[in-house]
């Protein structure tokens, strides 16, 4: 199977918010967090609504007149979206949301996707948060250099995230 990674597209802001509520019922549900697909869609349904949409739109287009500030890259196989990952400029480079679906993980698209992003963020410090309980998106980032900070958070009072973070990598090519 061959997966593509593109710049979003306006007219492609339809199917993210619907991407990413299935990436979350495939990711996050945990009866110890008592998260469940009801508390998902309670949370994380509005994306995949007509206003789900206009707003992603509104970002993907805002991404398209500012790339140095904002990034936006999606997945797909064939003409189905299978992944997308996002990031901000500002004192750090925030990445995030990144998810890619179940079927697409382990072929190395994420990979793929993260040194484009990587590529993009260039030398700053990049952070982003990662639930607690996701131990392959927390060895997934440590591949790409970054660590805990010690920092939790509980996303709408049960989410449990932990930040991690890459330090900024010094300029080695200054004289």
């Amino acid at each position: 199977m061959t997966y593509t990674i593109e710049a979003a597209r306006p007219e492609g802001s339809a199917w993210l918010g619907p991407l990413l509520l299935r990436a979350w019922l495939q990711a996050y549900p945990s009866p110890e967090a008592g998260i469940d697909e009801e508390w998902i869609h309670e949370r994380r349904g509005s994306a995949a609504t007509a206003e789900g949409a206009i707003r992603w739109r509104e970002f993907i287009e805002e991404a398209n007149r500012r790339p140095a500030l904002l990034f936006c890259r999606v997945v797909r196989s064939g003409t189905e979206p299978v992944g997308l990952l996002r990031g901000r400029r500002g004192p750090t480079v925030a990445l995030g949301p990144m998810h890619l679906l179940d079927h697409a993980q382990g072929r190395g698209t994420g990979g793929r996707m993260m040194t484009e992003f990587l590529t993009w963020a260039g030398a700053a410090r990049i952070s982003l948060w990662v639930t607690d309980y996701d131990e392959s998106a927390i060895r997934f980032y440590r591949r790409y250099g970054s660590e805990s900070t010690g920092e939790r958070e509980l996303w709408r009072v049960r989410l449990p995230n932990l930040r991690m973070a890459r330090e900024a990598v010094p300029d080695i090519d200054r004289n």
